[in-house]
């Protein structure tokens, strides 16, 4: 079993169950600069990793956009099983496009004209593929392919959910390939996730660098794709809980595995630098993780 990690459960459940929204005992002190409790820390944690798996849902989505939508490939292949079917028989069949509940719009789609805006649209509610209900639209501008270098998205949001969580801010991919790898860089800025049911909050900003370092020989075959993902980030909540968080151990993400398979974040509060260690195991596909808190761990499930 690996220590940590992209989940198939509906983000209601998982969310409602361990995470900041939830409605487990609150601190009455979560301000304090001498408050150790060990809660609020695994609170920090716990936002940290399913607030960064709300905006690598965006970027599989984005850069999943298929050539059948957008009338050339300017995507990365991504999400599939998300939105899109999992092989590439269906992917590339006219049954992929049967009985859709969301819109992708191109504007121009003309090949080679940029930039282009594209636009999911998931209406009052769709239910994808890997079990989640989405509704409103993401819109995301292109400034090219993005498997050339210099290549640009910005992604905003127009009324966007993922079941019953709320996504907001904006979202850059930039290709910073060089002639000996390939690279993306991301940030999220002034990212904010709300639950609808009860308004508690995540803001969020952070940046990301992902390294392809498998499958780089075959540019057209995703399924061998290994991605090496490092950053930093910072949060705060509706309870004023505030941290800090690296990744010290790359993360290592398959393009086979919807979740993340290795890596470690260390996430550290700001009110009396506290930290927890999430690792994300030992290179095994499974929606397991493992959060230690004060040199006490326990396996927790994530999206």
């Amino acid at each position: 079993m690996k220590r940590f990690s992209f989940s198939k459960l509906p983000l209601a459940i998982i969310f409602t169950s361990i995470l900041i929204f939830s409605s487990c005992k609150k601190d009455t002190n979560t301000n304090s600069a001498d408050n150790p409790d060990p809660a609020l820390t695994s609170d920090a944690a716990l936002n940290e990793s399913s607030t960064e798996s709300q905006f690598e849902d965006v970027f599989d989505i984005t850069m999943g956009i298929q050539s059948s939508d957008a009338g050339e490939n300017i995507g990365l292949g991504t999400g599939a099983g998300i939105l899109y079917s999992n092989t590439f028989a269906e992917r590339n069949s006219s049954a992929d496009t049967v009985a859709r509940c969301f819109t992708v719009t191109v504007i121009p789609n003309i090949a080679g004209q940029f930039p282009k805006t594209v636009t999911f649209d998931f209406g009052s509610g769709c239910l994808g593929k890997d079990g989640k209900l989405r509704s409103g639209k993401i819109v995301t501008i292109f400034t090219g392919p993005m498997i050339i270098p210099g290549s640009k998205t910005s992604t905003t949001f127009i009324n966007y959910s993922v079941d019953s969580f709320k996504v907001e801010g904006t979202y850059t991919v930039e290709n910073t390939s060089t002639s000996n790898k390939r690279a993306w860089a991301t940030n999220v800025i002034n990212g904010k996730i709300t639950n609808t049911q009860t308004n508690n909050w995540v803001e969020w900003n952070a940046t990301r660098e992902r390294i392809q370092t498998e499958g780089n020989g075959t540019p057209l075959y995703f399924l061998d794709d290994v991605y090496q993902i490092t950053g930093n980030s910072q949060g705060i909540n509706s309870k004023g809980n505030e941290w800090t968080s690296t990744i010290t151990q790359p993360i290592i993400r398959k393009y086979s595995c919807r979740w993340r398979s290795k890596g470690e974040i260390t996430v550290t509060r700001k009110s009396n630098t506290k930290t927890a260690i999430l690792d994300y195991g030992d290179g095994s596909c499974d929606n397991k993780a493992t959060l230690t808190v004060n040199g006490v761990s326990k396996v927790i499930t994530l999206p």
